[in-house]
């Protein structure tokens, strides 16, 4: 499904803006028959085998095909628009938010004067700007509107559908202290394998340092969970609930230093005393190691040596 513009001026040509691929849209429509068709004999047959114990066959029959075909008329308009309904619930925080807001500014305006109604917008829009608090929690929020968005458009650019064209569904996101985390689930076709080799151009399109998938539940492969960081976690305050834990009016008790040993003292070691054979001639016999096990130093020169050579 696409919409075209009229020729601008200037000789340039017409515009298309796709709302729906093309492959998208044959395959919803391929589903959308086989949808109408299982679902109709299926729902027919079984009503038909249950009117049969109350009526004749043939009105059995008659009665079956009156629920089933309207009935497999539903699944082919579901199906049909599920591109669709997928479409708005990408854009359903933002849907229920100007359509609040819209609706809030046409209630002010009719029962309140014209500078009355620009004094309320001044401080429902002001106020939270000028809290610190509140305005961080509307910039975080308004990142993870960016961020569902931006992961839809890196699905769509450069993440290998399956053969139907389906994207991974997001359902949720929320703001984290160094980001933002996003749930995803995959469609038949892809795996967590196929976004992992691809996280770093993920987090360009997101405008953050750093992207990471894993996955959200042990029993369930195709639920991840995406977490962008945009800050540094080392190097952030955390606020921790423990400090509130702690009575600042207990008082600190005194605990000695114990003493930490920073060498070994190896005289003191019980090692038994080896004494080695001697074979061949006793002028080049080992010498025998010391009380504590080691052996002495050896020594680069024999007794026949004179030091007088080496000097």
């Amino acid at each position: 499904m696409s919409k075209s513009s009229p020729r601008r001026p200037f000789g340039r040509g017409s515009a298309t803006v796709t709302v729906i691929e093309a492959k998208v849209h044959r395959s919803s429509a391929r589903n959308a028959r086989l949808a109408f068709i299982l679902t109709a004999v299926i729902v027919g047959l079984l009503a038909a085998v249950v009117a049969a114990s109350y009526m004749h066959p043939i009105l059995a029959l008659i009665v079956g095909a009156l629920i089933g075909v309207p009935t497999g008329g539903l699944a082919w308009v579901l199906v049909r628009i599920w591109p669709v309904l997928r479409l708005l619930w990408w854009w359903l925080p933002e849907i229920v938010l100007t359509t609040a807001a819209i609706t809030f500014w046409v209630q002010l305006a009719d029962h309140t004067p014209g500078p009355v109604t620009l004094v309320v917008v001044a401080l429902v829009v002001g106020v939270p700007a000028a809290i610190p608090a509140t305005r961080r929690a509307l910039v975080a929020w308004i990142w993870v509107f960016v961020v569902r968005h931006r992961l839809r458009v890196c699905f769509a650019q450069f993440i290998i559908a399956n053969q139907s064209g389906s994207l991974p569904l997001i359902l949720w996101a929320k703001p984290t202290p160094v980001g933002e985390r996003v749930w995803v689930y995959l469609r038949p076709g892809l795996s967590m394998t196929d976004l992992e080799g691809r996280l770093d151009r993920i987090a360009v399109a997101c405008h953050a340092s750093t992207a990471l998938v894993e996955r959200a539940s042990d029993g369930n492969s195709a639920y991840l969970r995406f977490d962008i960081k945009r800050r540094e976690v080392l190097t952030a305050n955390v606020s921790s609930p423990l400090v509130d834990v702690i009575d600042p009016t207990t008082p600190a008790a005194d605990r000695p230093m114990p003493v930490v040993p920073t060498a070994l003292d190896l005289p003191d070691v019980d090692a038994p005393t080896i004494t080695l054979p001697t074979q061949g001639n006793p002028a080049t016999k080992k010498p025998a190691p010391t009380a504590n096990g080691t052996k002495p130093a050896a020594t680069s020169s024999t007794p026949e040596d004179d030091v007088s050579d080496w000097i």
